[in-house]
């Protein structure tokens, strides 16, 4: 997928102007900026659920190959876990028994085994995020769009479910474009990383190559050598696109806006 110098408005100033990226096949990149730089905005228009004033979006993909995972769950309360999974296979047309298998090997391997009747309300917050990432990987998309989809959860829930996701992108070789606040995340899990400036008016101002060798796990990604000069020069250019200057350097863990 390219984005090419796509201007987004919702009618007064531009939020995002001129932006310019790409997501190459079996490539995660990240997308990072303070808030109101329009990260979400750019996500809405490549689900096609914002239009953009101008640019273009190009994608070699159809629809159905690009999967969404948001922060909210969105499992429907009234449908157990297996059968939240099978939503989209059935709306697809697979029969239902193969649904229902496909629902419980995705549950599987998502370390779900026996909760697939299991109600959400029945479910902690990292079991719903991992059937929630179920739904979408059992529609076996080339890219996952990800708005900050790890942001509700407790840091060793997060770092488990994140590990998760790391190990099934790097398996099947899925592409993932993540919006998040979170300069470790996302240097932890990136090939590349963007950096957006302050809106309105924000743009892409600086992309960062991510030196860590795949397969990739996290405290390993935190210890190598590229890690900490990298978040550290990450985390001046988030400063200066803030107020212009650079603040004190924060603890590593700490989320830069």
């Amino acid at each position: 997928m390219r984005v090419r110098d796509v201007t987004i408005s919702y009618g007064g100033e531009p939020v995002l102007e001129g932006a310019s990226l790409a997501v190459g096949e079996g490539q995660f990149v990240s997308l990072v900026g303070p808030s109101g730089s329009g990260k979400s905005s750019l996500l809405r228009a490549l689900i096609g659920l914002q239009a953009p004033l101008a640019g273009m979006i190009e994608a070699e993909l159809d629809a159905s190959e690009v999967g969404i995972l948001f922060q909210d769950d969105a499992l429907l309360p009234w449908r157990t876990a297996r059968d939240n999974v099978t939503l989209g296979l059935t709306f697809r047309g697979m029969e239902q028994r193969k649904a229902l298998d496909e629902a419980d090997a995705w549950l599987d391997r998502l370390g779900l085994s026996g909760f697939g009747d299991r109600f959400p309300r029945r479910l902690s917050g990292g079991q719903r995020k991992r059937v929630a990432l179920a739904q979408v990987l059992a529609l076996k998309p080339k890219l996952i769009l990800m708005d900050e989809p790890f942001a509700s959860l407790d840091a060793i829930v997060r770092a488990r479910v994140i590990q998760d996701v790391v190990g099934l992108v790097e398996r099947e070789r899925i592409s993932v474009l993540l919006v998040t606040h979170d300069l470790e995340e996302a240097l932890c899990l990136s090939d590349v990383v963007y950096l957006l400036s302050q809106g309105p008016r924000a743009r892409i101002t600086q992309s960062y190559d991510v030196p860590i060798p795949r397969p990739r796990e996290l405290v390993g990604a935190r210890v190598h050598p590229a890690f900490a000069p990298l978040y550290e020069k990450l985390w001046r250019d988030l400063s200066h696109a803030v107020d212009g200057a650079p603040r004190g350097q924060p603890h590593i863990g700490a989320e830069a806006a």
